[in-house]
């Protein structure tokens, strides 16, 4: 299991960058909308969105959002970070199967341990697809700690769960 480690306000420096990559699947876009309560059909509804100007479905904005969450939460500054602000602009359209690379930029550091962190998203075609700005309150303490055991959830064709299992386990 792999360890995570936070990078503290004294660390880190203007310049800073780290890279978090995460293959889109379609039963992610199912689930987050069933958290979310987003059930634009434009992200569900292939026959509706076939009829937009993307021509198929397309991810939710707000999931790119979560991934530059998840990649301030576990790789900069890291654990112990706390959201403050975030400001995003959706530059093109994220499909379902992307592979998407987040990378996160120390952009100048404030006083009380604020952070600015440069967001920019781009897919497999080095296509920019979201690019921002986060402020948080980087950690002042040094934490490592594993990496919580977190369930894979997979749906069968009807959105309905399939199956949910620890990621190192087998499923049966």
């Amino acid at each position: 299991m792999q360890a995570l480690e936070n990078i503290t306000y004294d660390e880190l420096n203007v310049g800073d960058s780290v890279t978090y990559t995460r293959a889109l699947s379609e039963d992610e876009v199912v689930l987050f909308a069933a958290v979310s309560g987003d059930v634009n059909p434009v992200h569900l509804d292939p026959d509706y969105a076939a009829s937009t100007p993307f021509g198929e479905r397309i991810a939710h904005g707000m999931l790119s959002g979560a991934f530059i969450s998840a990649a301030l939460a576990t790789a900069l500054p890291g654990p112990g970070t706390i959201y403050l602000e975030q400001q995003l602009k959706f530059r093109a359209p994220v499909m379902l199967r992307d592979i998407l690379t987040v990378k996160l930029v120390v952009a100048e550091k404030q006083p009380k341990n604020r952070v600015l962190i440069d967001c920019i998203i781009t897919n497999q075609n080095d296509t920019v697809v979201v690019t921002g700005q986060a402020k948080v309150i980087a950690p002042t303490e040094k934490i490592t700690l594993e990496r919580p055991r977190l369930p894979r959830v997979l749906l069968n064709d009807n959105g309905e769960p399939r199956e949910a299992h620890l990621d190192d386990e087998t499923p049966e």
